[in-house]
This record gives structure tokens, sequence and C-alpha cells, in this order.
């Protein structure tokens, strides 16, 4: 499995990141996780494109992991390839029709197929995939990939979230912010390292970042190591890797 990084930051530009995409490929089978500004622009600067993606797996609906939703659906139309897939957690189908219906010249030109998903497991776009759920201010989905790949979603971190991606090759999770910052549905560094203590997970790649980590890498990667002694690295757009 190849994964990428399209983006990795938060609902606050930087102007270095753009919010929240990943792009999965296996052979032939791709899927995007969740389409936040800028993961179109991300999406063309790889070999698939926007073309070569028709399935989009959301972890959950708030705007900086939906807002280039409509713009890809657009630039697919445009391109000539005309279907999609939208799975997500519960409300799915009505934030998708809501966008619809503000942007009705869109309606009936794509094929396309919403469902809505849950804390179970359940197939897209070829991947066999199964879902858990968060700690986060609106509901939301983690979502582990063949067994080898887990993508937190926007979270607190917990034992249970923990527990779920044991055993994976790699976790991409949550770290919005350095440790002096309070906040409650996302996890700081400390949060992140006590989580995951004792578990076996290959590498962790930190990922939704805001601009107050900026310049903090190192201590929030010391923060990490004092409780969990695993492979720790902070994620950056564009980054691509195979896990088997």
């Amino acid at each position: 499995m190849q994964i990428t990084f399209l983006g990795t930051g938060s609902a606050m530009p930087t102007g270095e990141r753009f919010q929240t995409g990943l792009l999965l490929e296996n052979n032939s089978r791709r899927l995007l996780v969740d389409c936040g500004s800028g993961v179109l622009h991300g999406l063309s600067r790889t070999n698939v494109g926007y073309e070569g993606v028709s399935s989009i797996l959301l972890t959950h609906h708030h705007l900086d992991h939906v807002a280039d939703l409509l713009p890809l659906l657009k630039a697919r139309w445009l391109a000539g390839e005309e279907y999609v897939e939208i799975a997500g957690p519960r409300g799915t189908k009505a934030l998708v029709d809501g966008l619809l219906d503000v942007h009705e010249y869109l309606q009936d030109r794509v094929d396309l197929t919403v469902r809505e998903i849950g804390p179970y497991g359940f197939e897209i776009g070829g991947f066999g995939v199964e879902g858990y759920e968060t700690r986060h201010s609106m509901y939301c989905l983690a979502y582990r990939f063949d067994e080898i790949f887990t993508v937190s979603g926007d979270s607190e971190a917990f034992s249970g979230l923990a527990n779920f991606a044991d055993g994976s090759a790699v976790l991409a999770h949550d770290c919005s912010f350095p440790d002096d910052v309070d906040v409650s549905g996302h996890p700081t560094p400390a949060e992140l390292g006590d989580a995951l203590a004792g578990h076996e997970i290959g590498r962790v790649y930190l990922t939704h970042l805001y601009p107050h980590t900026n310049d903090r890498h190192e201590e929030m990667l010391e923060s990490i190591g004092e409780r969990y002694d695993g492979d720790v690295r902070f994620a950056e757009d564009g980054l691509s890797l195979t896990i088997s």
C-alpha cells in the first residue's frame, strides 16, 4: 500500500500545509481520505490526479476535511470522469445534498453514490476498512485499512483509539498543538505519548498541525518520547511511503 499525505494542516492555514487529505493506493485501488482545502491541488501533483480517484471516505464533516469536495466533483466532471463514490459517518448524505442544493448546476452532472458508514467493517474503493468512533467536537471516525494502516481522524488521544491502531505498520495521528495549549477534541504530545505507551506500532506520523506547532517540532517529539518509545515523525505535504 502506498500512502501520500496530500494535506497535513488544519483549519488555520499557514501557506505551507494544505488542509487534511490522504491518498491511498494499492495496485489499481485508489482511495481519497478527507478532502480539505488544497487537497484537490495536492491530488493534481500526484501521478493519480483527480481524474484517477473516484472513491472518497470522510472521517467527519468539519470544513477543513470537506472544503474541496465540490471542487473535486466539478473537476472530475470537466475531465470526463463523472462517477464519484462518497462514504462517511452519519450525516454525510445530508452534507452532500446540501452542498448540491447550493450549487444546483452540478446536480445530475455526476454519477454520484453516497453512503453512510459507522464503527464497523466495510469496503470502499477495494480497501477493507474498519471504523472506530473518536473523541472530537463532532462525530468522527478513525479508520484502519487492510489491517496495516490507521488514520485517527480528529480526536483526543485515548487508550481505546491506541488499542484500535495497535499492530499497524503506520499510524497517522492528529497532534494539533504543543503541550502548553489547553485544548479539547485534539491531543497534545504528552497526551498522545501517554495513550500510545505500551503499544506496538511500526511508525507514527503526526498530522493535522495548527500554526501553534511551528518551530516546536523537536520539543513535541521529546514530549512524546518521554512516554512512548516508538518511531514518531512529523508528516509533511507530499510525503509518500509504501507499507506492506
